[in-house]
């Protein structure tokens, strides 16, 4: 069985703004069997907003969390897909040796998906891989903003990053 994961992070939507999710990263994570979101979600109601799409969602919290998130949302997850593992974080720390830094700290993932550079990126090594989807509502540095999707089959994983 294949599983298509919406993959999301640094939403920063206040409670003014909880609906204000672009359309198509909405659609990504209707669309998808299950979503996660990589932290910086900011408020209880942007939480509540993305639930209420019906997709199974998956959330750490980051560092401009509500405190109410901060308490909900743990600060690592780990899930298990179509027999691949794959663990949540938001900072992953500096850009220099992350992918060997990450590695160590997950030893049993084959990916770790996390977000707060706001800049899309992927990298692999030997069948690890790391994936940052960038932010589909404050690109800052990035060229565009972006989300991401995974497909999930047979203990593999495929990222590929989304224009939103």
């Amino acid at each position: 069985m294949t599983t298509r994961v919406a993959v999301i992070s640094d939403t920063h939507l206040s409670a003014a703004r909880a609906d204000a999710l672009p359309a198509a990263c909405r659609d990504l994570i209707a669309g998808a069997d299950i979503a996660i979101h990589g932290g910086d979600v900011s408020s209880e109601e942007a939480l509540a907003a993305m639930r209420a799409l019906g997709t199974p969602l998956h959330a750490v919290h980051g560092n401009v969390d509500a405190p109410a998130l901060v308490r909900e949302l743990p600060e690592t997850l780990a899930l298990e897909v179509e027999g691949a593992r794959i663990e949540v974080v938001h900072d992953a720390g500096p850009a220099g040796g992350r992918l060997q830094r990450l590695r160590s700290a997950f030893p049993r993932a084959d990916a770790v998906v996390f977000g707060h550079s706001h800049m899309p990126l992927l990298e692999a090594e030997d069948g690890f891989q790391i994936f940052n989807p960038g932010s589909p509502t404050q690109r800052r540095r990035a060229p565009r903003h972006t989300a991401g999707i995974a497909i999930a089959d047979a203990g593999r994983l495929r990222f590929e990053h989304v224009v939103v």
